[in-house]
């Protein structure tokens, strides 16, 4: 895929652009106490790409405890509220190495941004970073069916951005967000994972990677 091929593309939001995952560790941590369960950092991991409501569940398997649907609604928001108050101290210092300039790259070249993340919360996040005036649609999780490893996040995303699939890039730090990203069929760039070109780093962000697809 050479440099002008690609019109589009699309970031996840937590690992890639920022990195919030302490803060929902934080929050779910502070959730499942209510609950008498105890979750590590290790179990942690397990919830990374995963949607709010499924991350819920599996609390509450891991506790063997069954909740009514109003228990989950109550105990969703309650995270989402303490998650929240922890974003309240999100800035541009918390943007990741080379993303600001990544996307400035990718500006001056005329390629559309887009943001498909699961979190309803991208939006603010996004706000409080600085950057919403750089991108061009955030796909809206709770307008797709199915969450990652689907691929309807991805599809939703391509679509806001008026970018064909074929066109555009996927950026992803999940194993969750890369299958989304392949059941797609759109090219993938993993951060710390494996995609069909793998980083170790967002600093190592470029259009210069683009001419590694094939």
């Amino acid at each position: 895929m050479e440099v002008n091929h690609v019109r589009g593309v699309l970031f996840d939001l937590d690992g890639v652009i920022t990195d919030t995952a302490k803060f929902h560790f934080m929050a779910w941590q502070k959730m499942a106490a209510t609950l008498s369960i105890a979750i590590d950092e290790e179990f942690n991991e397990t919830l990374k790409g995963v949607s709010r409501l499924d991350s819920l569940r599996r609390i509450t398997a891991l506790g063997g405890i069954t909740l009514t649907h109003q228990d989950e609604e109550r105990l969703m928001a309650d995270k989402n509220a303490t998650y929240l108050e922890y974003l309240e101290t999100l800035g541009s210092k918390d943007i990741l190495p080379g993303i600001m300039e990544f996307i400035e790259e990718l500006r001056k070249f005329n390629i559309k941004i887009g943001v498909a993340s699961i979190s309803r919360n991208a939006p603010f996040i996004l706000n409080k970073l600085n950057l919403t005036r750089y991108i061009d649609g955030v796909a809206n999780p709770e307008h797709v069916k199915h969450s990652k490893p689907a691929p309807d996040i991805f599809l939703e995303g391509a679509r806001l951005i008026d970018t064909p699939l074929r066109y555009c890039i996927g950026i992803e730090d999940s194993l969750a967000g890369i299958q989304s990203i392949r059941s797609a069929n759109i090219r993938s760039i993993g951060v710390g994972v494996e995609g069909d070109i793998t980083i170790a780093t967002t600093n190592e962000l470029s259009m210069e990677l683009f001419k590694k697809f094939k």
